[in-house]
C-alpha cells in the first residue's frame, strides 16, 4: 500500500471515535427536544418528512441506482438487490409509510397506572420517550425511513447504521428526513445517518457513544445480530432466529389445520414469522398427518420427517438432529410426531427460539394451557404464525421483532420504543 494512502487509513480510524462521539452529542440534545414535542408537532413533522422524500425522489432513486449497480458488480444474489431496488412506487410506499405513523395516537404522556396512598400522595405512571435509538440495518432502504419515523413518533432521536449495500440510499433519505424535521422546527440531528461504511462505527455505537444510545435495534442476518449481541454494551431489540413451530393437537379441525399450516410456512418463506417445524399429535396422526404432509409437498415445499412421517408419503426425506434447530428461511419444513401435548411443548422449548408458534385445536382447555406455557414473544390460537407482524398487530409498523424478556417483546412499535417514569403529587407530606 502506498505511504499516502497508508496515513490517509490511519487519520480515518483516528478521526472515526471523534466523528461517532459528535453524532451521539448532537443525538442526546435532540432527544431532550423532541421528548418535549408537542403531539401535533411530531405528526406535523412526520407529514413534513413525507413530502420532503417525495419532493427528493429523484435524488433519493439515483443514489439507489448507484448502489444496485454496484450491488450487481460485486455479484450479490437476485434475492438482495430485489430488497435493494427502490422504484416510484416503493418509493411513494415509503413515504404513505411515514404518513401513517404520523396518524398513529401520540405514546408519549399515556397515563399507565395511577395510585392514591393513605397519605394523601398521587402517584402516576407516565410513558416517556427512550432517549437515543441506534438502528443497525443492511440491506433494505426502507427501514431508514421507516425506523426513523417510528423512533420520532415515540419522542426519540435515531442514529442510523446503513449496510454498506444500501448506504447510498439510506443518506438520501436521512437527508430527506432531516430536511423535513428542520421544515417543522424540529432538531434536524433527530434523524442522523453514519456517513461512514466503516465497520468500526457500528463497535463505537454498541459500546454505547459514552452514555448517549440507551437502545439499540438490530435489522438484518443472522451475522448482523449475533454480532450486536455478542458485543452491544447497550440494551438490545432483537431475535436471532425464527424457529416457529405449528402444533396440530389431537382435537385440530384438519381443513383449519391445513390452511393455517400452509399460510404459517408458503405465505412468505424468507420472512421471521415463517414455520419452520411441524408438530402432529400422535392422537390425530392416522387421519391428519398424511394430509398436511401432502399439501405441504403438493405445494412445493419440501419436507424432512421422522420415521412417522416418513412412513405416509415417499417423497419425505430424513430429518436430522440439526432440522430441528434451523431456520430455513424457504421452502423446507421438519416434521415431527409427538405424543401429546407436554410432548409438544417440550420439543418448542428444547429447540425453539422464543418468537411464535401456533396451536390447531377446537380443545379450548388445551389451547389454554399451550398459550400460557410456550414461553414465546407470540402464541396464537387457531392463527397463523405470519401475524406475527406489527401491522398486523395494529401498530402501524414496527422497528422489529423482540424475542427477549425485557422491556419490549414481540412487535416493537412506537409504544415499545418508549419506557415510563413516575410522577409523585403531594401537598407538603413527609416520610416518618
Amino acid at each position: 500500500m502506498p505511504v499516502l494512502n497508508l496515513r490517509s487509513n490511519l487519520a480515518e480510524a483516528e478521526a472515526l471515535p471523534e466523528l461517532m462521539a459528535g453524532i451521539g452529542r448532537r443525538a442526546r440534545q435532540a432527544a431532550r427536544q423532541m421528548a418535549l414535542a408537542s403531539a401535533q408537532a411530531k405528526d406535523i413533522a412526520l407529514r413534513s418528512i413525507a413530502e420532503r422524500i417525495r419532493a427528493n425522489g429523484d435524488a433519493i432513486l439515483r443514489e439507489n441506482a448507484r448502489d444496485v449497480a454496484a450491488a450487481r458488480a460485486g455479484g450479490h444474489s437476485a434475492a438482495l438487490i430485489d430488497r435493494l431496488v427502490l422504484d416510484p412506487g416503493r418509493l411513494a410506499g415509503i413515504a404513505e409509510a411515514v404518513e401513517k405513523v404520523g396518524a398513529l395516537p401520540d405514546p408519549v404522556g399515556r397515563q399507565l397506572a395511577a395510585i392514591e396512598r393513605p397519605n394523601g400522595l398521587l402517584i402516576e405512571r407516565v410513558a416517556v420517550p427512550l432517549g437515543v435509538v441506534g438502528v443497525i440495518f443492511e440491506s433494505r432502504p426502507n427501514v431508514t425511513a421507516d425506523a426513523g419515523a417510528l423512533c420520532l413518533k415515540a419522542g426519540n432521536a435515531a442514529i442510523l447504521r446503513a449496510g454498506s449495500d444500501s448506504h447510498r440510499s439510506a443518506v438520501a433519505i436521512a437527508q430527506a428526513m432531516s430536511e423535513g424535521l428542520a421544515a417543522a422546527g424540529l432538531p434536524a440531528d433527530a434523524i442522523q445517518i453514519v456517513p461512514t461504511r466503516d465497520r468500526a462505527a457500528v463497535g463505537l455505537m454498541l459500546a454505547g457513544l459514552d452514555g448517549c444510545v440507551d437502545v439499540i435495534v438490530p435489522r438484518g442476518g443472522r451475522g448482523l445480530v449475533e454480532r450486536v449481541q455478542a458485543e452491544a454494551r447497550v440494551p438490545v431489540f432483537a431475535h436471532l432466529d425464527g424457529i416457529n413451530h405449528v402444533y396440530v393437537a389431537r382435537a385440530a379441525d384438519l381443513a383449519m389445520a391445513r390452511t393455517v399450516l400452509l399460510n404459517s410456512k408458503m405465505r412468505r418463506v424468507g420472512v421471521c414469522g415463517a414455520a419452520e417445524t411441524l408438530l402432529v399429535d400422535r392422537a390425530c396422526a392416522h387421519t391428519h398427518l398424511a394430509p398436511l404432509v401432502a399439501a405441504l409437498l403438493d405445494a412445493g415445499c419440501a419436507v424432512r420427517g421422522d420415521s412417522d412421517t416418513r412412513s405416509v408419503d415417499p417423497r419425505v426425506t430424513a430429518a436430522t438432529a440439526a432440522d430441528w434447530d434451523t431456520e430455513y428461511l424457504d421452502a423446507v419444513i421438519a416434521v415431527r410426531v409427538v405424543d401429546g401435548l407436554d410432548a409438544a411443548i417440550e420439543h418448542i422449548e428444547t429447540h425453539g427460539s422464543h418468537h411464535t408458534d401456533a396451536i390447531i385445536t377446537e380443545d379450548s382447555a388445551e389451547a389454554a394451557r399451550f398459550l400460557a406455557e410456550v414461553d414465546s414473544a407470540i402464541v396464537t390460537h387457531n392463527a397463523s404464525t405470519q401475524f406475527a407482524d406489527g401491522g398486523e398487530f395494529g401498530f402501524g409498523a414496527e422497528i422489529g421483532i423482540a424475542t427477549g424478556r425485557m422491556h419490549a417483546r414481540g412487535p416493537v412499535g412506537v409504544e415499545q420504543l418508549t419506557t415510563f417514569k413516575y410522577r409523585v403529587h403531594g401537598s407538603g407530606q413527609t416520610r416518618p
